[in-house]
Order: C-alpha cells, then sequence, then structure tokens
C-alpha cells in the first residue's frame, strides 16, 4: 500500500509516506482531531490516518461536475485507505514541496506537514468574497499536526486557532500581498488545516493558547513550516521580498500609464530601476512610505501629517527610479 517512500517518522511512529501526488499519514497510536475535510471533517475520536493529496488538472475537470466527498472516497480505495477512518485535504501545491517542521520542550512535542502556494490565491481576512453560499453549494495553504499529548475537543480547537493565527504570522512576516486587496494576506481562499492529539498519552492538557507551552510549540512549528513550504513552492522567502517593486505591488496601479507621463528614457529608466531596486536603503524607504499609506488606509494617522513625512522620505531617497515611482504611487492612494 505504502510502496512510494517513507519520508518521516514521529517519535510516537507515526509514518509519512510521499506517494507522488499525496502526502499520507498512517498513525501508531490512538488520535483525535479537527479537521476541515469534506471527509470525515470536523472532530473525531477514530482517526487512524490522514493525507494531503495533489489536484491534477484532470482532477479539477473531474471535480467540476462531481462531489469532492466521493472524489475523496475513491482516493482513499486507491491508496487501500479505509475512508471511514481518515480524512483528507486537497490543494493545486506539489506533494514534493511539502514542510515538515517539529518542535519539542521536554517530554511535549508538536509536528507540523505544510503544502503552500500563494501567489495567486492570497487574501485578507474581510476582502470582498468571490462567491456566495446558501443552501451548502460552496464555499492553499494546508497543514496537518501532529500532536504527542492528549487533547480534549475544546483544546484541539484551541490548538486550530493558534495555528491558524501562526499561518497569519508567518505570512505577515514574509510580506506576502493580498490578491483581493491591498492588504497583507492573511491565508488564501482555500486553506486547510487538521489538528491531531494522541489519546494513549497520560500527558492531558487543557491549553493550547498563545500563553502556553503547547500554543508556543504549535506557532514556532507552523511558522517556520509555512515559510519553508512557501519557499519550495513559490521561492518566496525574505530575500526575494527585499525588493522596492516586490512591496510596490501590494498598491496595485497601471505601470504603464506611468511610463506613459514619464518624462525620461523608458528603457533607461527601467535600467537603473532593476539596478536599484534591491538596494537596501531604497527597500527601506519604499517600505516606509507604504506603511504610512497603511496607517492613512486604517485611520491611524491624518493624511497631511504622513504627507509631510512620505515627501521627507522620498527628498532622502538617492534613487531617480525608486522617488518617482514612490510620488506616483503617493498622489494616486494618499
Amino acid at each position: 500500500m505504502y510502496s512510494n517512500r517513507l519520508i518521516f517518522k514521529t517519535s510516537l511512529n507515526d509514518e509519512v509516506y510521499y506517494l507522488k501526488d499525496t502526502i499520507f499519514v498512517k498513525f501508531n497510536v490512538r488520535r483525535n482531531g479537527i479537521s476541515t475535510s469534506k471527509l470525515n471533517g470536523g472532530f473525531s475520536s477514530s482517526f487512524k490516518s490522514v493525507f494531503n493529496h495533489h489536484l491534477s488538472q484532470e482532477n479539477i475537470d473531474y471535480l467540476e461536475n462531481h462531489d469532492l466527498q466521493d472524489y475523496l472516497i475513491k482516493h482513499c480505495q486507491s491508496l487501500d485507505i479505509d475512508s471511514n477512518y481518515s480524512t483528507g485535504l486537497t490543494t493545486l501545491a506539489e506533494m514534493n514541496h511539502v514542510s515538515i517542521v517539529t518542535k519539542s520542550y521536554r517530554g511535549l512535542e508538536v509536528t507540523a506537514l505544510t503544502t503552500a502556494g500563494v501567489r495567486t490565491n492570497a487574501v485578507r481576512a474581510g476582502d470582498s468574497g468571490a462567491f456566495y453560499e446558501e443552501n451548502g453549494k460552496f464555499g492553499t495553504i494546508n497543514t496537518i499536526i501532529l500532536i504527542n499529548a492528549n487533547l480534549g475537543y475544546e483544546t484541539l480547537l484551541d490548538a486550530f486557532m493558534t495555528a491558524t493565527e501562526a499561518k497569519t504570522v508567518a505570512l505577515t512576516e514574509l510580506k506576502i500581498p493580498s490578491q483581493y486587496s491591498n492588504g497583507y494576506a492573511t491565508g488564501t481562499g482555500t486553506d486547510g488545516l487538521c489538528v491531531f492529539s494522541n489519546l494513549d498519552s497520560e500527558n492531558v492538557l487543557t491549553n493550547a493558547g498563545k500563553h502556553s507551552k503547547l500554543g508556543e510549540l504549535i506557532g514556532r512549528a507552523v511558522i517556520e513550516s509555512v515559510k519553508k513550504a512557501v519557499k519550495k513552492q513559490v521561492w518566496i522567502s525574505p530575500k526575494s521580498q527585499s525588493n522596492a517593486l516586490v512591496r510596490l505591488n501590494r498598491y496595485t496601479l497601471d505601470i504603464d500609464e506611468f511610463y506613459c507621463n514619464l518624462d525620461y528614457d523608458k528603457e533607461e529608466f527601467i535600467r537603473l530601476l532593476q539596478k536599484d531596486m534591491k538596494k537596501q536603503d531604497n527597500v527601506v524607504i519604499t517600505s516606509s512610505v507604504l506603511n504610512l499609506i497603511d496607517e492613512v488606509e486604517c485611520g491611524l494617522v491624518e493624511k497631511e501629517d504622513a504627507l509631510v513625512l512620505v515627501n521627507e522620505l522620498i527628498d532622502s531617497c538617492s534613487s531617480y527610479p525608486i522617488s518617482e515611482l514612490l510620488k506616483y504611487w503617493i498622489s494616486y492612494f494618499v
């Protein structure tokens, strides 16, 4: 059944297999958990396995006219897994880009397995919705969390909330922009999450919040695994984000209109821009200007006060291309 490759084992000997289009986790202890899956989603105390499955274009076309739950059941059958005791997530991310991170303290251990794609589907909570769900007809970063301690359902839900916040921390630290607004993304439109605890453990924990050691381990494991998965899947990292143009892309404008009104040779401008966009002083100035735009948009500072500081920042910029772009952005958004 698990003929492809064993890639990881937890301290409880849970086995993680890479099965080409699926990451499959076979539990070696009795586990309860909470899952966002269409397959046995919600709470259960009888999970024996969990999987994360890559959807090919053929799969996506098939699902346009078929039920996702039925598809997941058939996928379990293809892997010789009992679908009654499993749950699974789906994604367009490639399974060979999975990130596995374990954090521990004394005898407590948390493992997070994450796949992540954020270029086209990143979104901020509260952005305009793309569809309206009614009567269950509708509504990716996928994370599976394995905890070696024993958690009740209410604590699993606490852990679920901590993990969700940790995902947002990872995206914020990477400055991932929403594709649907000018804000930073808090996730994607199709995120999935599963959290499992060990029913065989005598270490019964009642708090997975951010003040607890368990919450800290969940947060650290998720933040690191999300960052690593994003870098593997879409090559976004702190280094790639240290770029003035990347920062400006969050507040999108029509760059062709800018060039039409540019009193400068376009080819020379672009050449200088490519030279200057990664210089740290230009990144710092650009980031500071955008932060002031954010402050104005959120009503935290007055527009007039922000403009005074923005103009001082732009005047201090030694790069002509960067300063001209910043003036264009400011004239539009502030």
